[in-house]
């Protein structure tokens, strides 16, 4: 992939990451695809749901930011299968988890958007 599209895929990581620490649906909504699949893959807590459920599990959260909760997150992997689909692999601490996500982007118009998110977590290790 051309260094525009790790570019473009890399400020709708920056926006995830920002509206998860700021607990925003409004920010997340500009990244996540409206057939958001949201799953959590952690074992005695899997889940299974849709954008608009996720969404107001965001809304009903304290933000970590509000909590003073240090923003800890990387960007491990981009890796493009074509130009209409991507993953990247990321990982990122909030809310005493250490999570391990993997995404799936698709263009949806002219932008990239999230259509998968599957996570495992694990409490932090201080």
């Amino acid at each position: 992939m051309t260094p525009a599209g790790h570019k473009q895929v890399g400020a709708v990581m920056e926006t995830y990451f920002d509206g998860l620490h700021h607990a925003d649906s409004t920010m997340l909504r500009k990244v996540f695809h409206p057939q958001l699949a949201y799953v959590c893959a952690t074992e005695d807590d899997e889940l299974y749901l849709d954008l608009e459920t996720y969404m107001r599990r965001v809304d009903g959260r304290e933000p970590p930011a509000k909590r003073g909760d240090p923003r800890e997150e990387e960007i491990q992997e981009i890796a493009f299968a074509s130009d209409r689909l991507a993953r990247v692999s990321a990982r990122m601490t909030m809310m005493g988890r250490d999570f391990h996500d993997l995404l799936t982007l698709v263009r949806h118009g002219a932008e990239w958007r999230i259509v998968a998110k599957v996570f495992s977590y694990v409490p932090r290790k201080d």
